[in-house]
């Protein structure tokens, strides 16, 4: 099948290129000429482990392309879908600028029968405002050419994105029409060979479970938390707590992993959106709002441990940081608790030494020369009056806490992700203070 995905960002690149490996032929438009110079050249412009395999792969075999020409794009692609960026606006509410400009272009050149596929995150009623601009630039021409308006939202996590789309747990397709219905069959009928995974429903059922679903995870981490922060005044072991409900299979046990709060492009903002949305209907979702508000407080969670070790006025203390990244396995420090913590340590007069396995580059882009950046994460320790773990690194579980010490001005780890078992960390030779642990 023929297939155009209007943008090469994170969901866009991932969409394009696993399409691409089950044999469509798919064209991948974006208007920012250095990141199609950068794909057209090899590059990669995000970090998603084996996606720059399956790109190179495809693009080999002629069945991915890029291009910045929307002409060449519309007319390629009988499904378009639609994978550009919702960032949050000012008072919270998705900005809707670059998916209702992706519509009017479509509207603008295209001259046959067209499925255009929401995958962005966009809020309930998006998929009416992408009808009424495509309707609309086809009358500005004097067209009547059919058209079909889809939501297919994605459930991607970073780090796994591959994995998620070739073998998903489900497909939500909303789509009120059978001709739309048809032709996203056909496309994910190769990844649903074992069983049945596509659900089909309503347009604004499907534009609302997704937020629903990031909504709820960010509701089992910020429960977790405030948790986590209660065990510590009783006395209690969270991680034990963790067991103990987890086993319940109502409950289960992803996502109930206490730490130092969420980050990323998906939970803040998708919360935010979704408690907008509410208030526009005069609504309030309480509970969402207090999971922001536990959030926002978790961040600064290893700033309030530091300073109650040492005090507010930090002025000659040096602390090393292991992680930036919102999470383990992507570059991605969009609203990432690691900012939060830095800024926290910067302004009360301290100095910061950081490692991340990848996303260096990125925190050189985004804080410059306000930390010390080490090679290793062996070299940010030395003369450190601290270790403090923001992201849960797999090549962090297992240290050499020998080492560790003797880098340390003094043995104390201050973890924000219960990496490591309290009793081995303190019979190290540790202080370690980690989040509602014992």
């Amino acid at each position: 099948m023929k297939i155009t995905v209007v943008g090469t960002g994170y969901v866009g690149l991932v969409t394009g290129a696993c399409l691409a490996e089950y044999g469509n032929d798919v064209v991948c438009l974006d208007l920012d000429q250095r990141k199609i110079d950068m794909l057209r050249a090899g590059g990669i412009p995000i970090f998603e482990p084996g996606l720059d395999d399956i790109v190179a792969r495809n693009v080999q075999a002629g069945r991915l392309r890029f291009t910045t020409d929307i002409n060449e794009s519309v007319a390629h692609g009988t499904v378009q879908f639609i994978a550009v960026g919702t960032p949050p606006d000012e008072d919270g509410s998705a900005d809707l600028q670059y998916v209702l400009a992706a519509a009017c272009s479509i509207g603008r050149a295209m001259t046959e029968y067209k499925v255009i596929v929401d995958k962005s995150t966009v809020p309930v009623g998006t998929a009416d405002k992408v009808k009424a601009a495509v309707a609309e630039e086809l009358a500005k021409r004097g067209e009547k050419i059919e058209f079909s308006v889809a939501s297919n939202p994605e459930f991607l996590k970073e780090g796994a994105a591959i994995e998620d789309f070739m073998r998903p747990d489900r497909i939500v397709v909303g789509a009120e029409d059978d001709r739309a219905i048809r032709i996203m069959r056909t496309i994910y009928q190769p990844f649903q060979r074992n069983h049945e995974r596509m659900l089909v429903m309503d347009i604004r059922s499907a534009e609302l479970t997704k937020y629903a679903a990031n909504a709820m995870l960010a509701t089992r981490i910020s429960f977790m938390n405030e948790l986590a922060n209660l065990a510590e005044k009783l006395g209690a072991d969270i991680e034990l707590v963790r067991k103990g409900i987890g086993s319940d299979p109502r409950i289960g046990y992803s996502f109930l992993y206490p730490g130092a709060g969420y980050g990323g492009s998906c939970f803040p903002k998708d919360v935010k959106a979704l408690c907008k949305t509410a208030n526009e209907y005069d609504m309030t979702l309480k509970v969402l709002e207090a999971v922001e508000d536990v959030n926002d407080a978790q961040k600064s969670l290893l700033v309030k441990k530091v300073t109650q070790r040492f005090g507010e006025d930090l002025k000659g203390r040096h602390f090393a940081i292991w992680g930036l990244a919102f999470k383990p396995k992507t570059d991605d420090m969009r609203e990432a608790p690691s900012l939060v913590v830095i800024d926290g340590l910067l302004a009360r007069g301290a100095t910061v030494s950081a490692f991340d396995p990848v996303a260096m580059h990125e925190a050189q882009r985004i804080l410059g020369d306000k930390v010390v950046y080490g090679k290793t994460l062996m070299d940010v320790l030395d003369n450190a009056d601290a270790l403090l773990i923001v992201t849960e690194w797999k090549e962090f579980q297992v240290p050499d806490f020998a080492g560790i010490k003797a880098r340390l001005k003094q043995p104390l780890v201050i973890d924000g992700r219960n990496l490591f078992d309290p009793a081995l960390v303190r019979d190290n030779g540790f202080e370690y203070d980690a989040i509602g642990r014992l």
